[in-house]
Parts: structure tokens; C-alpha cells; sequence
């Protein structure tokens, strides 16, 4: 009896590996796609000019930054 338990506490624990390595090559994945959206995204910025505009949240003022990158492609 204990040596079917035993066995089920280990397929049990293959499968939860297996669900873990499942995970963390999901979580890669998701991380790998971040990685190329804000890279494509810093690229764009660097490449023209941004405006942000925001309202103080106390004094009710706008305040403009201007993002204004230099583009120098590699060759």
C-alpha cells in the first residue's frame, strides 16, 4: 500500500513538473514578445520626434515634454 502511494506521489510530481516547464516556457515566450514590442517601440522613438502632454494633477497646468531622439542606422 504505501508503494502505490508512493508511486502516485511520483507521477504526481513528473506531471507537476512537467506543468511547471509548460509554464515557464509560456512565461519565456510572453517575456520574449515584451521584449520586441518595446524594442520596436524604442526604435520608433528614436527615430522622430514625441510630444507628451500631461495635466498636473494639483494646479491643473499642462506640462509638455518633448522626446526628441537622434536615429543613426548602423550600416
Amino acid at each position: 500500500m504505501a508503494k502505490e502511494n508512493k508511486a502516485l506521489t511520483d507521477e504526481d510530481q513528473s506531471r507537476e513538473i512537467e506543468h511547471l516547464k509548460r509554464r515557464l516556457d509560456m512565461l519565456d515566450e510572453r517575456l520574449d514578445n515584451i521584449d520586441s514590442m518595446v524594442t520596436a517601440v524604442a526604435e520608433r522613438v528614436t527615430s522622430r520626434p514625441v510630444t507628451l502632454n500631461v495635466n498636473c494633477p494639483k494646479c491643473g497646468g499642462n506640462v509638455e515634454v518633448a522626446i526628441i531622439g537622434s536615429y543613426r542606422p548602423t550600416v
